[in-house]
């Protein structure tokens, strides 16, 4: 038997009540790997024909998500930070490029910001990041990809602001 839901999420809850910042996140963050190099987990959890985004379990007590997306075809995201939490990118099944950012411009209240790529990388089946508050980051994807994604808190549920992607950054912002 595999690393089961009430396994991880117990283990992730340890973890976290114990450190919920983000050396904490980084031990977390192992445990996302171990489920997504999980056959069975993956199997389970994210089905070839499972929803964008699936609310796995939700803490009740520290309030931290565990979601499965499952991509089909292509997709870009722009970029984004999570408000004030942070996120636990997991990929378990096909390829995702992240781009990383630098704040060129703030974003806020009827505010547009302004985001400068500094590094791509790709996510294979297996590996996990963490994105603590303020990383601004968007995956992009060819194919079909299966995630496993840990929110510190629900971003349905808190206030974020959107970015743009600019590749050079002006003089005056310098």
């Amino acid at each position: 038997m595999g690393y089961t839901l009430a396994e991880f999420s117990a283990d992730c809850h340890q973890i976290l009540a114990a450190d919920p910042g983000p050396e904490g996140r980084k031990k977390v963050c192992a445990l996302v790997q171990k489920a997504c190099a999980d056959p069975e987990f993956v199997r389970q959890h994210l089905p070839d024909n499972g929803p964008e985004r699936k609310i796995l379990y939700e803490d009740p007590e520290l309030g931290f998500c565990i979601l499965g997306h499952v991509y089909h075809g292509a997709k870009e995201s722009a970029p984004h930070d999570h408000g004030p939490t942070w996120a636990i990118y997991g990929q378990a099944f096909g390829e995702t490029i992240m781009t990383e950012y630098a704040k060129v411009a703030p974003a806020g209240e009827g505010v547009l910001g302004k985001a400068r790529p500094v590094r791509d990388y790709k996510l294979t089946p297996g590996d996990a990041y963490v994105y603590n508050e303020g990383d601004l980051h968007s995956p992009r994807r060819e194919g079909t990809t299966r995630l496993i994604r840990i929110e510190g808190r629900n971003v349905e549920t808190i206030r974020r602001y959107p970015y743009q992607r600019v590749d050079a950054t002006p003089a005056a912002a310098q």
